[in-house]
């Protein structure tokens, strides 16, 4: 496969390269938050306070369902009053119990681990809130535990529906006391990712087009995605994941400070070299740093800078720390979707884990 970047603005490559539609379903992040708010209510979410404050709030999920646990944890913040963990595998801690309450998160309502944990919150006695695909096993674990459950309107593959999953857990937060959430919150986060996606639009051409530039620079090396702060720090992994799936290409991701006491060693390793005499850049590694505006670790990007490897440095954008962390993920979304592209893959199928699942369910 190689890298051809005018691919990018090409409007007939594009349209063909992308039969699985991921660009348009990437461009409806903000009807996903507008429909997934509007679902959470109408699914009576505000009775998850009735019986008080649980004493820890336990989310599980797989994939993206996962990283909208972690979205729910960094928006709730350290002062949080009470833990808010993810559990990725198909095994409940064993402290969870009857004053706990487990959020059980999976776009299709069919993942075996999602679904293996949901039950055996149900038989502790936990509290449930479940967010799925309508008429889906979830959803029938909900009924049966007479739990509360909000449907996911899933457009695409499970990836591209993050909002769908993860407001209602901040709706749900909401409900309970741990964030300030209203409409105008929501609404406000909304008119963020339009305002991205009008941006990243595959019309715009690559010099003003913040998704295809970042694409162009991630293109031909290896990237090293950190981020500055921990909400950064889930645009960051969110990016990863996106790029494993999107453009099936490989990258390391870390939160700082941790990152840079280990991860921060490969700018002096093999692929950090480069040949300066080479027709191509060559496949190096490229710092790819997400951080809020008043964040920037300057005495890491000199040592980085210091030892010449590459730096991409993405700054967050928005008044709620929800809002900010949005248009990050929009922006890694669109980004992840044209390097694919422009190497000429399908961003929308990913063989391999298909596979994968399709053996262990056996």
């Amino acid at each position: 496969m190689i890298w051809e970047p005018e691919r990018l603005d090409d409007q007939a490559l594009l349209s063909a390269g992308d039969p699985g539609a991921m660009l348009p379903v990437v461009a409806s992040a903000a009807a996903q938050v507008r429909t997934a708010h509007r679902n959470a209510g109408e699914a009576d979410i505000a009775r998850l306070a009735q019986d008080g404050r649980p004493r820890a709030i336990v989310v599980t999920g797989m994939g993206s369902a996962a990283l909208a646990g972690d979205i729910l944890a960094v928006i709730c913040g350290y002062g949080a009053p009470l833990p808010v963990i993810t559990v990725r595998s198909g095994r409940l801690p064993g402290w969870v119990g009857a004053t706990d309450l487990v959020m059980a998160v999976s776009c299709s309502g069919r993942t075996a681990e999602t679904l293996a944990v949901a039950a055996e919150a149900v038989r502790r006695g936990a509290s449930l809130l479940a967010v799925g695909a309508q008429d889906s096993p979830l959803h029938a674990i909900a009924t049966q535990a007479s739990a509360l459950f909000v449907p996911v309107e899933a457009n695409g593959p499970s990836r591209a529906n993050l909002w769908g999953m993860a407001v209602p857990l901040v709706a749900a937060a909401g409900a309970l006391g741990l964030v300030q959430t209203d409409p105008d919150l929501f609404e406000g986060v909304a008119k963020g990712l339009e305002d991205m996606a009008n941006r990243c639009r595959p019309s715009s051409e690559s010099f003003v087009n913040p998704g295809k530039a970042l694409a162009m620079e991630l293109a031909e090396s290896v990237p090293v995605i950190w981020g500055a702060t921990p909400l950064t720090a889930v645009a960051a992994h969110r990016l990863a994941l996106q790029l494993y799936e999107n453009a099936k290409y490989p990258a390391q991701w870390g939160a700082l400070p941790e990152a840079g006491h280990n991860q921060l060693g490969v700018v002096e390793g093999p692929l950090a070299e480069r040949d300066i005499f080479a027709e191509s850049a060559g496949r190096t590694i490229r710092l790819v740093v997400l951080r809020e505006p008043e964040e920037r670790p300057i005495s890491l990007l000199r040592v980085v800078e210091d030892r010449d490897v590459p730096v991409s440095e993405l700054a967050a954008e928005g008044a709620h720390p929800l809002e900010r962390l949005a248009t990050l993920i929009e922006l890694g979304d669109y980004a992840s979707a044209y390097l694919a592209l422009g190497y000429g893959i399908d961003p929308t199928p990913v063989t391999a884990i298909t596979e994968l699942k399709s053996r262990t369910s056996q």
